[in-house]
């Protein structure tokens, strides 16, 4: 969701006459695009803010903007912040261009978030989505890899996890009507786009009602396939949920351009942390839900999401954790130790009672199971061919551009979402090529260019 919003603010922002600088030093304007899903996130932020306090000391014209969801939860506070200017919510980017022009041109700090955020027929929704519309397709204004691009499909979520801030800083489930989607996939294929990933908070419970039919994720995926250029469609994330669940796995089963691929958060292998979360599912439900998906689709890639630490969470709990990532047999998984978001249901109710020390061991046994899992399927795709759509440069070649030849190492992923890693020029990104798997590490792949 972020990447897509610095997308589009980029878009806008290009087109009002702004330019990218290579350093912070060199910008009369700096935009931070803020987190607030943990406490961490935020922490980072204002340490940049702090150091941008010290900056504004020796170039006193310059521009700060927080925005997003950091910005829409904090509002007031941020502004008093020596080094802010603007701060403004994720509801409210299409009116970042403007706030920015009156701070460079008036010196004055602007605040903008919104007032109602549970109200479901507010006000900006259209204006949001003409934003949306006039810069989403144009996918790489943010510098991200060629040939794809972020589409969102809904906002905000309905669920209320009783740790989660989203409902609060992102507000109720919206779907956009699939025409407008649809437009916007195609604009995106026009630009040389060939891969799409649709985006929700829980994006398998897109529901659009246009007469007497309803639309669901699965009839937008099929929508979405029928667009002449996109190869590959992706969508993230999926709440474990049964509604519409075997239409979606239908639908990537029958379709060559939906990836084998599925982000479904478990959040925890134990029955009563899963009900002081407020998820509405046991570890039971969970595991025949992948079950059934791999049944549709065999070679079907799973990730999940974790968090550990959760207050009260035994070593029991713990243990039911374990034994859940071993019976799902991720490809990967990403495990956070829990943080109090303030005025979440959890934050009010909860003691935040497990000890830093045993979240930080309970974080590092649950990834080292998890990596066990995921070198073993690694091993799989050993001697096999794969197909790849190339990113670019690899971190590697990047951090040391000297050390690249005429075909430096490039990265891409498969359509099952594993990076491969191998030698090509650096005209192959945003292009499909073949790659010949010769050796595995847990999450990376190695290999030579298939050519010919």
């Amino acid at each position: 969701m972020n990447k897509l919003d610095t997308a589009l603010v980029s878009s806008a922002l290009r087109e009002a006459g702004f330019v990218l600088t290579d350093s912070v030093k060199d910008a009369d304007v700096v935009v931070i695009n803020t987190c607030s899903v943990r406490e961490h996130a935020e922490a980072r932020v204002l340490s940049h803010l702090g150091h941008l306090k010290h900056l504004k000391k020796h170039r006193p014209g310059m521009v700060v903007a927080v925005i997003g969801c950091m910005a829409q939860r904090l509002g007031d506070a941020l502004l008093e912040h020596d080094a802010v200017n603007v701060v403004c919510g994720p509801g409210q980017i299409r009116q970042l261009v403007r706030l920015l022009e009156d701070a460079l041109s008036q010196n004055v700090k602007r605040l903008v978030v919104a007032e109602a955020i549970r109200d479901r027929m507010d006000s900006s929704s259209d204006a949001l989505e003409q934003f949306e519309s006039s810069y989403g397709h144009q996918s790489d204004a943010d510098g991200g890899p060629p040939g794809q691009a972020f589409v969102r499909v809904m906002r905000g979520c309905d669920n209320f996890c009783t740790y989660c801030i989203v409902p609060y800083v992102r507000g109720p489930e919206q779907c956009r009507p699939p025409e407008r989607v649809l437009n916007q996939v195609r604009k995106l294929a026009d630009k040389g786009v060939r891969q799409v990933t649709l985006l929700g908070q829980t994006v398998n419970a897109y529901r659009h009602r246009d007469g007497h039919r309803t639309y669901s994720l699965a009839d937008l995926l099929g929508m979405v396939a029928e667009v002449e250029g996109i190869e590959w469609i992706r969508f993230v994330t999926s709440y474990p949920s049964e509604e519409f669940y075997d239409d979606i796995l239908h639908a990537m089963a029958s379709s060559p351009k939906v990836c084998h691929y599925l982000h479904m958060p478990a959040q925890s292998g134990s029955d009563r942390v899963l009900r002081a979360m407020n998820r509405h599912y046991t570890a039971e439900q969970y595991l025949e839900l992948l079950a059934r998906a791999r049944r549709i689709v065999p070679d079907l890639a799973i990730a999940g999401d974790f968090i550990v630490g959760f207050p009260g969470e035994t070593e029991d709990d713990f243990r039911a954790t374990v034994d859940l990532v071993r019976q799902a047999r991720y490809r990967n998984c990403f495990v956070f130790k829990y943080s109090p978001r303030p005025g979440t249901t959890a934050d009010k109710r909860h003691q935040d009672s497990v000890p830093d020390e045993v979240k930080q061991r309970r974080n590092v046994e649950l990834l080292a199971v998890q990596e066990a899992i995921s070198e073993q399927l690694s091993s799989e795709f050993l001697g096999r061919t794969v197909t790849v759509l190339v990113e670019g440069l690899s971190k590697k070649a990047r951090v040391n551009p000297l050390d690249s030849q005429s075909h430096p190492q490039l990265v891409g992923r498969t359509a099952t979402d594993s990076i491969v890693v191998f030698n090509g020029s650096p005209s192959l990104a945003g292009r499909f090529v073949d790659v010949r798997i010769t050796a595995t590490s847990p999450l990376t792949l190695f290999g030579d260019l298939v050519v010919g």
